[in-house]
């Protein structure tokens, strides 16, 4: 399939940011068209299921109701659904209108809270024979899916043809409470209305934190190197700095609460499109000692904390995945490499000086208590050979791992994020908590299911933060916020890995289903975690129990028997009515 999109020209050109309305890829499997020829010719509107990724070229199955949408929410809560607009003949410049929503009683929510966006389709593979988004092959059948949330104002829908629209609604914390009506309208061209849905929102009388002071530790990891290649900057430059800071306002949204930055090139052994490269320039000078320039390290830390992202400082890595250490030799006069394990004379007498130096340079700026040396997927030995040179340079480093849990390093570990099917003790989850420590967990390529992979069921983005809140993990990591492959608005899939597993949102500042999907089950999370809370606090025990039964059915067995849409529906309703 790849090789025949570049044939024709389509997946191998040159992709433009500076294009509102792209093409999308066409799709590899044409829908039956006889549902089309059976339908009543004309425009069809209904709200619909944000669970459910809607075929482009497919006449929507389920019934759906044209009466309306009603939602729930708290102050300060961003909710959203979806709905879809089907037709047997071509529409152009179809654009959406909102306006705000009123109680009735001279309340209202601003219209400019309120976002109605057109999702479109992207290229995406699937899982291979064992079930794992791991060594997908070349020749894997594909197709397009829902996930793009776009920011074009209008689009052209061709005849028998489904658009989806995600519409999201911000809740201003000082709403008072009540039933928020209004509507939404479809039109085409500037006087041609194709319908006109209305919706509420009930707004009860409780209050989500800003993302900023939300508790649940977010940690999508992010790439500089990817927003330059893609917009055509220089790196560090101050228009790579302009470029970058609407994604970062997008992942503070979230609330996010790690800067990624770069020890060393290549942390990763290129196992991104765009190769990290190093926030800091090593220099190894004539004389044999070392300096070492802090200048796009102190740029970024400085940006991503102005956004309120400031909670943590990740450096990765202190072992990377093919042992390489770049830097520039003055004596040689070019660029050298150094190929070191943990636990050799040489490895030490590389990172010794450098550790040394980095903890003098990050008092300096004040940023050392929330700096951690950071590595991930690296074998227990390794890493206890690391921690005691980091320890050495200075015993109040702070250190993050991701990866399988080993209870022999846990102690060294200030953040330890484990994967999604690692098991760590009660007991020790309790000691962590009162020492102050992060636990989190991850998804990444194994797992089948639960996962954020452009063709994952859509509400297992939010099953994430109900399982956080089940094992009592502080949050969730993803290693890649925006890590883009070559096109990434036309195709999610890259390499062996399942299609999305780089990336959450898309160039040109574009959301996508998974995002917000993920950030409803961070939301539920706060919720929980305040629900909890009040209950200890007033010694509410019958609603506490209730409540932990409801969060307690979170369990990663469960999905093998009930859809992550149905467990999330039930809970939801049960937490919103508490």
């Amino acid at each position: 399939m790849r090789l025949i999109l570049c044939l024709l020209g389509i997946l191998c050109s040159t992709f433009s940011l500076a294009q509102s309305n792209y093409r999308e890829l066409p799709d590899p499997h044409p829908a039956d068209q006889a549902p089309w020829k059976n339908l009543k010719d004309g425009t069809y509107i209904r709200f619909a299921s944000p669970d459910i990724r809607y075929g482009k070229n497919e006449v929507p199955t389920e019934s759906l109701s044209p009466s309306g949408w009603q939602g729930k929410a708290w102050k300060g809560e961003k909710v959203h659904t979806q709905l879809v607009i089907w037709t047997t003949r071509p529409l152009e410049k179809v654009s959406l209108e909102v306006g705000a929503l009123t109680d009735g009683k001279g309340n209202r929510i601003p219209a400019e809270q309120i976002q109605a966006d057109f999702v479109r389709y992207v290229m995406a593979d699937g899982l291979n024979d064992k079930g794992s988004g791991c060594g997908i092959p070349d020749n894997l059948d594909s197709t397009l899916v829902a996930d793009v949330i776009d920011v074009a104002d209008d689009l052209p829908v061709a005849a028998n043809t489904t658009q989806p629209v995600w519409l999201s609604i911000n809740v201003p914390e000082d709403v008072p409470a009540g039933t928020y009506k209004g509507k939404i309208n479809v039109k085409e061209g500037s006087r041609r209305n194709l319908g006109t849905l209305n919706y509420s929102v009930e707004v009860v009388n409780r209050t989500l934190p800003a993302p900023k002071d939300w508790a649940f530790h977010l940690n999508l990891w992010q790439s500089p190197d990817a927003i330059a290649r893609v917009h055509g900057v220089e790196k560090w430059s101050d228009e790579h700095l302009e470029v970058m800071k609407p994604y970062m306002e997008m992942l503070a949204d979230a609330g996010q609460k790690v800067i990624t930055t770069t020890l060393i090139y290549d942390p990763w052994n290129s196992q991104t499109h765009d190769i990290y490269s190093s926030m800091i320039k090593w220099t190894k000078k004539k004389d044999g000692t070392w300096s070492y320039d802090y200048t796009a390290f102190d740029k970024w830390v400085s940006a991503m904390m102005a956004l309120g992202i400031d909670n943590m400082i990740e450096c990765y890595s202190m072992i990377p995945w093919n042992l390489k250490f770049y830097y520039y030799d003055e004596a040689l006069g070019k660029d050298t490499v150094l190929v070191a394990e943990p636990g050799t004379p040489a490895y030490r007498a590389h990172w010794q000086p450098m550790l040394n130096d980095f903890a003098k340079h990050l008092k300096q700026k004040g940023w050392f208590d929330k700096t951690l040396i950071a590595m991930d997927e690296r074998p227990m030995e390794a890493m206890q050979k690391a921690i005691a040179v980091i320890k050495d340079a200075d015993k109040d480093f702070k250190i993050s791992l991701a990866g399988n849990y080993h209870p022999e390093i846990q102690k060294d570990l200030y953040y330890y994020t484990v994967a999604s099917n690692q098991a760590v003790e009660a007991a020790t989850m309790q000691e962590r908590e009162k020492a102050g420590y992060v636990t989190s967990f991850y998804t990444a390529c194994p797992e089948a299911y639960p996962n954020t992979f452009t063709f994952s069921p859509p509400a297992e983005a939010a099953w994430m933060g109900w399982h956080a809140a089940n094992k009592n993990y502080d949050g969730y990591l993803r290693w890649a916020y925006n890590s883009w492959p070559p096109n990434p608005l036309q195709d999610s899939r890259f390499r062996s890995w399942s299609s999305g597993d780089t990336y959450f949102v898309y160039p040109g500042y574009r959301s996508s289903i998974r995002f917000e999907r993920l950030i409803e089950g961070i939301e539920d999370f706060e919720k929980i975690r305040i629900l909890r809370e009040e209950f200890k606090k007033n010694n509410q025990q019958d609603k506490l129990r209730k409540l932990e039964a409801v969060v307690g059915a979170f369990k990663l067995e469960a999905l093998k028997t009930t859809p992550a849409a149905d467990m999330l529906h039930k809970a939801q309703q049960a937490l919103n009515a508490f």
